[in-house]
């Protein structure tokens, strides 16, 4: 991710454009695009400074509260698969995807085991495909 241009060259744009220049001839001076010195102006008459705004942040997360218990039971018995909580997250009112769904097993510490082989559990001549998730344990 980017960094904020620094405070000196602000001061120093916003100083020719207080001075009467125009925001475009301001832009091709200073190498800059002329929406960046458009905005930067527009801050400095709105709030009366050209400090810049935050950058990040963090984004609660989804799955928390109510859903967040009911699914930490939900998943105690290990058998599941994130299609499934998905979909059954959908019916008690939260639509999210199977990635953030994801992310919820993996920070409760679980993580789905492959096959004794440690191949992809394949089907069976003429029968049916075998569970794709043999176990679901806890990391250790």
């Amino acid at each position: 991710m980017g960094k904020p241009y620094s405070m000196d060259l602000r001061e120093r744009v916003i100083r020719r454009v207080e001075a009467g220049e125009s925001c475009r001839s301001v832009a091709r001076a200073f190498d800059l695009g002329e929406a960046t010195v458009i905005r930067w102006a527009r801050r400095k008459r709105e709030t009366g400074t050209i400090t810049p705004g935050q950058m990040g942040g963090h984004r609660p997360f989804l799955i928390s509260g109510g859903h967040e218990d009911w699914l930490l039971a939900r998943m105690k018995p290990g058998d599941f698969t994130l299609r499934e909580l998905t979909f059954e997250l959908a019916e008690r009112g939260l639509r999210v995807d199977e990635r953030t769904v994801w992310a919820f097993v993996h920070r409760a510490g679980l993580s789905f085991k492959k096959n004794r082989a440690g191949n992809r559990a394949k089907a069976l001549k003429g029968g049916s495909a075998p569970d794709t998730v043999e176990t679901v344990s806890a990391w250790g």
